[in-house]
């Protein structure tokens, strides 16, 4: 074998963009921005939606989000050839066309083109997982499933009785199999019951029951009940999975389905730290196009840029559109890849303005538009903040315990605080009965008799310390304040209430 050739270098110097790590690596010509730009993106990239593995079909996580088209970037860099980020990418090509649309594209909200959503641009899938465990008790008594309940037998033909109606509790039990477990494929409303489990009643050590001598009395149910969002019913049954623990626990794990299409409030963002929300779905024949025919995806606020200074987002457009036009996958590598003379030598070969302006028509009016739109594909994220997991608001609803107030969060289906700083909006403005509506009558307003004689409080008919009900009176006050006098006296520190007549 002949011997290794000689070298014609000594030393070999490290790549600039191994100074990057992948999450900023993803990033196409992040040399031309901003560097907070850069930093956001890495925070963003990890919130997106994609493909995440091979075998994404097979895992029941806590919860996955997925894109159902992802496509492969049009313009690469090299860490996206080195960690395979094109086999399982995050998000999809779009062609944007930045210019000023009506006024629900300020502040950085997106305008979206209605027949882009209908062919499924940005449509992902949300899978949930929900667990259900059959635990054993020292007892020998066990939790099991029951067969959902039965529905009233129809009465007689001839008899003129009328057919029963279908009750609103058997409703809940319509996805159910005769294993208590709901079937495959099965569409999910809220309150639908997933496995009807029923717990034995006696569970103590020292009273022995098996399973055999617990007649169906001696249950109560203890039911899995789906609680999704209200007002989405594109919720369907995964996959069921029933698996056991070292302890012999049964468990049962369920994986829910349900598709979205993006709506209003939904959140995107590009590979350059701009994000946004989705301000208006317009219907393509309301869309600007150009004078080929091409509708944009997406129409961002040109007042995006100046302040931000994402050229690379610029950049990222004109290679993209160069890259479309000839076939090829253009290259944003950090501190390298493709140059915007060579980007826009190939836009004028296929007869496109040099720097990717084009002449554009309005879809509302037909006229042309007064100023060439820069327009061309870009590739946007689409994150898992999505309005129908945020949306919340309330009008009755539960209650603490102690303080009598309405229950806090979304989740606990909880009431708007109105903090210390709005309250002191309110005394700046002097709207008093406001004050008294939000803080008292909509929160814990409480009736309690009070004794105008020693301004204690007294129960209804009656004055214990001064032995009488000739001076009660009845007012209403928060039922904090009515917890904190009893805490005090609890203290030995004796607050009274002076009235006054009216």
């Amino acid at each position: 074998s002949s011997p290794p050739r000689a070298a014609p270098y000594s030393h070999l110097e490290i790549d600039p963009l191994t100074i990057l790590g992948v999450c900023a690596g993803l990033i196409p010509y992040p040399h031309h921005n901003q560097s907070p730009r850069n930093t956001y993106q890495c925070a963003m990239g990890k919130q997106a939606m994609g493909s995440i593995a091979y075998n994404q079909s097979e895992r029941i996580d806590t919860i996955l989000y997925l894109l159902i088209y992802p496509h492969k970037p049009m313009v690469k860099t090299r860490t996206i050839d080195l960690t395979g980020f094109n086999k399982l990418p995050a998000g999809q090509n779009m062609s944007v066309a930045v210019m000023s649309y009506s006024g629900y594209d300020i502040e950085d909200a997106l305008m979206l083109n209605g027949a882009s959503l209908d062919r499924g641009l940005g449509r992902c899938m949300v899978l949930k997982k929900f667990t259900c465990p059959l635990k054993k008790f020292p007892n020998g008594a066990s939790e099991r499933t029951a067969p959902p309940p039965a529905a009233p037998a129809e009465p007689a033909a001839g008899t003129g009785r009328h057919k029963p109606r279908p009750s609103p509790n058997l409703q809940r039990y319509r996805v159910l199999e005769e294993d208590g477990i709901c079937g495959v494929g099965e569409r999910l409303a809220p309150g639908d019951v997933l496995v009807n489990k029923v717990t034995p009643n006696n569970t103590r050590e020292d009273q022995p029951g098996g399973e055999a001598d617990l007649p169906p009395a001696a249950y109560r149910p203890t039911p899995l009940t789906y609680k999704g969002p209200h007002g989405h019913d594109h919720t369907y049954v995964d996959k069921v999975m029933l698996s056991g623990n070292k302890n012999d626990t049964h468990l049962i794990k369920l994986r829910i389905r349900s598709t979205r299409r993006p709506e209003l409030g939904d959140k995107f963002s590009s590979r350059h730290g701009q994000k946004g929300v989705v301000g208006r779905v317009v219907a393509q024949e309301d869309m600007p196009f150009s004078d080929h025919g091409i509708c944009p995806d997406i129409i961002m606020n040109p007042h995006g840029f100046p302040s931000r200074m994402t050229v690379g987002k610029m950049i990222e457009l004109l290679a993209g559109k160069a890259g479309v036009l000839d076939g090829q996958i253009r290259f944003g590598t950090a501190f390298g890849g493709d140059s915007v003379d060579s980007c826009s030598k190939v836009l004028v070969r296929h007869g496109f303005h040099y720097l990717g302006k084009d002449f554009m028509t309005s879809g509302l009016s037909g006229e042309p538009l007064s100023a060439y739109i820069f327009c061309g594909p870009i590739y946007y994220q689409k994150l898992k903040h999505m309005v129908i997991d945020k949306m919340h608001a309330r009008a009755r609803g539960p209650r603490q315990v102690l303080t009598r107030q309405p229950t806090e969060g979304r989740s606990r289906e909880g009431g708007l605080r109105l903090g210390e700083m709005e309250r002191d909006c309110l005394i700046g403005y002097g709207a008093s009965m406001l004050l008294n509506e939000r803080l008292m009558t909509s929160s814990d307003g409480f009736r309690v008799h009070v004794c105008s004689k020693c301004g204690l409080i007294a129960r209804p008919q009656w004055c214990q310390p001064c032995r009488s009900r000739d001076h009660l009176q009845q007012l209403e006050i928060p039922y904090a304040c009515k917890l904190l006098f009893q805490e005090l006296q609890s203290m030995n520190i004796v607050p009274r209430l002076r009235l006054e007549a009216k």
